[in-house]
């Protein structure tokens, strides 16, 4: 398995970016798997349904099964949050595991820049993004620069520049 992020502030396009990248990589036969960070409380279940009331009735673990998925909840009930190293550990194999947001982790990213966000780029002040997509030119990047609905050049990016995972958990179990 190898790992690269898509980093950026809200807004940017990170996901809009994702779910153009995710079906060029399947025509060129990569399996993805993304992982993203959301940094408020949410909720994958529907009040009223059986699962969310297992949930608030206090169930550490709910898994929700069908013949089409299944889905595993964990409340984590004032415990810390999941560090991105167990996160990714818990992944069933495949090609490529493609993070969304995770900004500060040192683990290969590209960064999504849009000019009206009004937000200074992540790029200069962190030596791990490889790249940059962006509706602007950043000549000084000292890192490849494409546009953002370059969808064939990210994803050349992200095979040239995802990380395999053992390298990525190596370098976050030393900062841990």
């Amino acid at each position: 398995m190898r790992v690269i992020g898509l980093a950026g502030w809200s807004g940017a396009g990170k996901t809009t970016l994702l779910t153009r990248l995710i079906p060029e990589l399947g025509r060129r036969g990569v399996c993805v798997s993304t992982l993203k960070h959301a940094h408020h409380a949410f909720d994958l279940d529907t009040p009223g349904k059986d699962s969310y009331a297992h949930r608030q009735a206090g169930a550490r673990e709910v898994l929700i099964s069908s013949e089409r998925r299944w889905a595993l909840m964990r409340e984590l009930r004032g415990e810390p949050e999941a560090k991105l190293g167990e996160l990714l550990g818990r992944l069933s194999p495949v090609d490529l595991v493609i993070i969304e947001g995770f900004k500060r982790d040192p683990h290969a990213k590209i960064e999504i820049y849009r000019m009206a966000n009004g937000k200074p780029p992540l790029h200069p002040e962190d030596p791990s993004i490889v790249a940059v997509v962006s509706d602007r030119a950043f000549p000084e990047a000292g890192r490849p620069v494409v546009a953002l609905d370059d969808i064939a050049a990210v994803a050349d990016i992200v095979l040239a520049a995802a990380e395999p995972l053992a390298a990525v958990l190596a370098r976050r179990h030393g900062q841990e």
